[in-house]
């Protein structure tokens, strides 16, 4: 999503502008795929201003379906990335708030496939690029896969899924020269402000991690727990390195090996360095959201620890390296949405979209039958009806049916079981299915906490960081990030105003 400034400053940055629109073109309506204008494009239909996203916002389907064909067959987002095999070891007891079976009982073990990432580059990219660093987690659970699809920020962009193919596209390179365009990344930031919080992460002290192994990981999301009793739990996770948080500048990542981290990761397990980290989550009862300070399904903001404090619950242990990359690593796939009994969504718009997205994306890229390569097939038993597609092998005729109900289910045909089923979703009352404008929501408060907390040097890293690029943008956007920044803290707009001056 970003790079190191020095690697290109021999490009001539006029040749990365468009001509400016002469006055005499009339503005274009923006329309759907089939012509049909469209009356918005900033917000998903959602039942309730904090419900979830529903299955009538066509437009929304359309785009993302669309956005995840665009590449082919490298991932669009996260396409650069290693992984490894290691085990997840319960150290409490979460029984009291899941019925989850990997989470109850004291020192439980459950098998894990975890893949790290760079988002917006492409193969060709490098390591150690200026950029959120994705952050998956695969638990191969007795009652099947759970993924825990994250990045190392516990924030995102975005908190309206209509709007991230947009924002990808701002990030990759630009689209006539195939150059790296900071000032459209700016550009997109400057019209978006929830981005704020995100980008202040971005451009830290914290935004190239020296390896894989010394940055922390983040659901990012909220997540659900449940019971059979009904009861329902909001939940955040927290992975904490336990080799301690290491980072180097923009200098330092011009002299490193494109694949560093990569490489860094696999000579680390080779010598039996196995890298860990302490589990820990957040919990708040669905009574309790009441509390918090913020929208607890907004994924710009993180939920303060003062409001809910984390615990820790286990550790996470990388020991074993893949054997073939493009069949374990490249073929892998994480979706949100492979849940197991005891866990399960929340209204956050970006997962909602993300549950029907990352799927949709498997299919296209890997496959109808991904679930059944090694590195993503369950490790119990799979009993279902679906049936051929590309790749179907004879594994998946588990019954001489392929439908359901039947009349064979007592003789072993495969049924619902007995499980408990996720406890419904309560909405406002008088919820209307609409969009929902946010733009007037506090996207600056956390932004300017985190400033505050930042030692000076780790101030000027930032400001420095942020004029390399925003001077490269219009008058205009370097203006209204400006107010940005002033308006999470005034010496933060000042201190970046005052660069760009020099």
């Amino acid at each position: 999503m970003y790079f190191t400034y020095r690697h290109f400053i021999g490009i001539v940055f006029s040749t990365m502008k468009e001509k400016p629109m002469s006055d005499d073109r009339k503005p274009v309506a923006l329309t759907t795929a089939n012509g049909a204008p469209v009356p918005n494009d900033d917000t998903s239909v959602t039942a309730g201003q904090r419900g979830p996203v529903v299955a009538t916002d066509w437009r929304l389907f359309e785009k993302l379906a669309h956005f995840n064909r665009e590449r082919i067959p490298e991932r669009v987002v996260h396409a650069r990335g290693t992984g490894a095999y290691g085990t997840f070891k319960l150290t409490k007891d979460l029984s009291a708030f899941t019925d989850a079976t990997f989470l109850r009982g004291d020192g439980t073990t459950t098998e894990v496939f975890v893949r790290f990432s760079t988002v917006g580059g492409g193969q060709d990219s490098s390591d150690y690029a200026r950029d959120p660093r994705g952050f998956a987690v695969k638990f191969y659970t007795d009652q099947g896969n759970f993924d825990l699809v994250g990045n190392n920020t516990p924030v995102f962009f975005l908190r309206d899924p209509i709007k991230f193919p947009d924002f990808v596209h701002s990030q990759k390179k630009n689209p006539r020269t195939n150059l790296p365009d900071p000032a459209a990344m700016y550009e997109f930031w400057a019209n978006s402000p929830q981005s704020l919080h995100q980008v202040t992460i971005l451009m830290s002290d914290r935004g190239i991690p020296a390896s894989y192994r010394h940055m922390n990981g983040y659901s990012s999301h909220t997540l659900s727990f449940y019971q059979r009793d009904g009861q329902r739990f909001w939940v955040k996770w927290h992975f904490k390195t336990d080799q301690g948080i290491r980072t180097v500048s923009d200098a330092e990542a011009q002299q490193l090996p494109s694949h560093g981290a990569q490489a860094d990761l696999i000579n680390a397990i080779e010598r039996g360095e196995f890298p860990s980290w302490t589990v820990k989550l957040q919990v708040l009862a669905e009574s309790e959201l009441e509390r918090l300070s913020v929208d607890p399904f907004d994924l710009t903001k993180v939920w303060p620890h003062a409001e809910a404090p984390l615990f820790e619950v286990g550790s996470l242990t990388l020991n074993k390296n893949v054997r073939n990359y493009f069949a374990e690593v490249e073929q892998a796939t994480f979706s949100p949405s492979n849940f197991v009994p005891g866990i399960a969504a929340s209204p956050d718009k970006m997962l909602q979209a993300r549950l029907l997205a990352y799927p949709d994306a498997h299919r296209y890229r890997v496959g109808t039958n991904a679930a059944t390569i090694p590195v993503n097939a369950p490790r119990c038993p799979v009993h279902h009806y679906q049936r051929d597609g590309a790749f179907a092998s004879g594994t998946m005729a588990t019954s001489d049916v392929n439908f359901y109900p039947n009349d064979r289910t007592s003789i072993g045909s495969p049924a619902p079981g007995t499980v408990a089923a996720e406890p419904p979703l309560a909405l406002p009352r008088n919820s209307t299915v609409a969009r929902f404008d946010d733009r007037d929501a506090d996207n600056f408060a956390q932004a300017g906490d985190l400033y505050r907390l930042m030692t000076r040097e780790q101030k000027r890293q930032l400001v420095r960081t942020i004029a390399g690029g925003l001077r490269l943008a219009t008058p205009s956007v370097q203006a209204r990030m400006i107010e940005q920044f002033s308006a999470a803290d005034p010496d933060y707009g000042d201190q970046v105003k005052t660069a760009l001056k020099h």
